[in-house]
């Protein structure tokens, strides 16, 4: 029996439309062994031509079938098997920064979310902007759906709209793209400002406020921006530190973390100088974690709920609705301040 043959059968079951019809075709072929990966599959013509069926539901079907992973087109050669995972009804690309803890948690909760039969296969970028121009180039068309963490650079606008706005999810951060794609993201500057007012007479308790930022790090430019201003409107003793020096702490500082790249050394030199957290020196971190909630007697953050984000993503996906969602900070009040 042949491909065209299991199509010509399910043309009898009533309740599945033509190009559904050719979906199942497919997938009782690769099931009982007809077709196997690198086979071809026959072409759109002669698809035409021993159905009977209109162009566009071959196209349709064919598409259905690339966005679950199961084929894929070569260009000029034709459609071509290239996995016998007959039960995943979707396959997704998620495309992070790096595996920090926070994203970690995000696609933990996503993977869970959309349960075993969705394929999610994950790439980072690094905030380096030709690894994300060449994972994207290499990736592109093989996808039902694509789940970015962009970077925040307009130059990569055009890359990512070449994405269908049905098939490309915007997460984490924030990026203009035409109007009709969806996101789910963080905005950084009014949400940390806000919050760092509320933490006003917890600062001011200290000498000094100083902020960890590397600008050439994948940091928000917008905690940058609300730092400034904050110092400035409420006359904060500040200063902006690209690296921490070991040893360097100091008594009546309180010390903001972007990221959790120095965190952890500073917390290791107030151990070892026996400083007391929340009294001699303060902390407060962006991207809250089960960690931060037990160290020191727990740890002040301003963060996103990545869980909820990924819930939403998750829900997203199934659905196939537009999303356009900016995600609230929260300020999680601890003893590190």
């Amino acid at each position: 029996m042949t491909l065209i043959d299991k199509i010509k059968n399910l043309q009898e079951v009533n309740l599945l439309s033509k190009h559904e019809q050719i979906v199942h075709g497919v997938l009782d072929a690769i099931q009982s062994g007809i077709l196997k990966i690198g086979d071809q599959l026959p072409s759109i013509n002669t698809m035409v031509s021993e159905l009977g069926f209109a162009r566009k539901t071959i196209v349709k079907a064919y598409e259905e079938l690339k966005d679950r992973g199961l084929i894929e087109s070569k260009k000029l050669k034709g459609y071509f098997v290239v996995s016998e995972e007959t039960k995943v009804v979707l396959r997704v690309a998620l495309i992070l920064f790096s595996f920090q803890r926070f994203q970690e948690e995000f696609y933990n909760t996503f993977r869970k979310e959309l349960g075993k039969k969705y394929q999610i296969d994950v790439f980072f970028h690094h905030n380096n902007s030709a690894i994300f121009s060449s994972v994207f180039q290499n990736i592109q068309g093989k996808y039902g759906m694509y789940v970015v963490a962009p970077i925040p650079d307009l130059n990569l606008r055009p890359l990512m709209e070449v994405i269908p706005p049905e098939k490309l999810l915007i997460i984490d951060r924030f990026i203009p793209l035409n109007k009709s794609y969806s996101y789910i993201a963080q905005e950084f500057e009014e949400s940390t400002y806000s919050k760092l007012v509320e933490l006003l007479p917890k600062i001011t308790k200290y000498k000094k406020f100083i902020l960890f930022f590397k600008e050439d790090a994948d940091y928000p430019v917008g905690i940058l921006n609300a730092f400034n201003r904050f110092c400035s409107d409420y006359s904060i003793s500040n200063s902006i530190l690209e690296k921490y020096k070991p040893g360097a702490v100091q008594k009546g500082n309180v010390y903001f973390f972007v990221s959790d790249t120095y965190l952890w050394d500073v917390l290791k030199d107030i151990r070892n100088s026996e400083f007391k957290v929340g009294k001699e020196i303060g902390i407060l971190s962006h991207n809250d974690h089960v960690v931060k909630e037990i160290i020191f007697g727990g740890i002040t953050t301003i963060s996103t709920d990545f869980k909820e984000m990924a819930r939403k993503a998750a829900s997203h996906i199934k659905n196939k609705k537009i999303t356009q969602l900016i995600m609230p900070s929260d300020l999680i009040k601890r003893n590190s301040l």
